[in-house]
């Protein structure tokens, strides 16, 4: 049976490819694979009755190729501070379940086929939109932090921004430089590749503009 839910929050990830993620305007990986990591902290949120606010999850992954192709693997990490109730709660919306097609869960079920056992361990997540920088870390499996992208002449900082109207992961978000380390079941080390960050709002039928207004619809309906 479908649940209702309702995710708002902030949102970076760090991938193997060059500054301003190819993926993103339908090109090839950089380097032909695609591997790094996810993640985002709920502000407000809900599952049915379960609040999912103040809690973090985060994905490392890996794609052989394009992520289109599949045969993705993907370890789940989960707040540690997250209950049964809100455990349960996050692994039905990250399964895609009774989700519209298209929609960012719904495609990750579909092109992951390997899921390593979930790991339920403290996670640092530091986010500054604005700034342009983040800081991700979770003890012995995984270090990861955004800071702005810099001219290479001048070392000034320099700002970009993708929009995607269509977009399926977010509308809009701001572009830096990520560096991160995975030392889990997923390896990686990168240094100076994409990052994204971004606020986000998602629910069954995908991305919402904002938690309110979308609470508001539900409730109207």
């Amino acid at each position: 049976m479908a649940r209702d839910w309702l995710i708002e929050g902030k949102y970076v990830e760090y991938c193997s490819c060059d500054l301003g993620c190819p993926c993103e305007s339908m090109a090839d990986p950089t380097y032909g694979h695609c591997t790094g990591l996810v993640g985002f902290h709920i502000d407000r949120g809900h599952c049915d009755a379960v609040d999912l606010g103040d809690r973090s999850v985060l994905a490392a992954f890996y794609f052989p190729r394009a992520i289109h192709h599949g045969q993705g693997v993907l370890h789940p990490i989960i707040d540690e501070r997250a209950t049964e109730a809100q455990r349960d709660a996050l692994f039905y919306i990250l399964s895609g379940a009774d989700q519209k097609v298209g929609t960012m869960f719904q495609i990750f079920s579909q092109i992951v086929e390997t899921i390593k056992d979930p790991l339920f361990a403290p996670i640092l997540f530091e986010w500054d939109l604005e700034a342009r920088r983040a800081r991700i870390e979770v003890p012995d499996v995984v270090r990861a932090h955004s800071e702005p992208i810099r001219n290479p002449v001048t070392d000034a900082e320099h700002r970009m921004l993708t929009v995607l109207p269509d977009g399926w992961v977010f509308h809009e978000a701001e572009n830096a430089a990520g560096f991160a380390k995975g030392t889990g079941p997923i390896r990686f080390d990168l240094n100076r590749r994409h990052s994204s960050l971004a606020h986000v709002a998602w629910g069954p039928q995908g991305l919402v503009k904002s938690y309110e207004r979308s609470a508001q619809a539900a409730a109207r309906a």
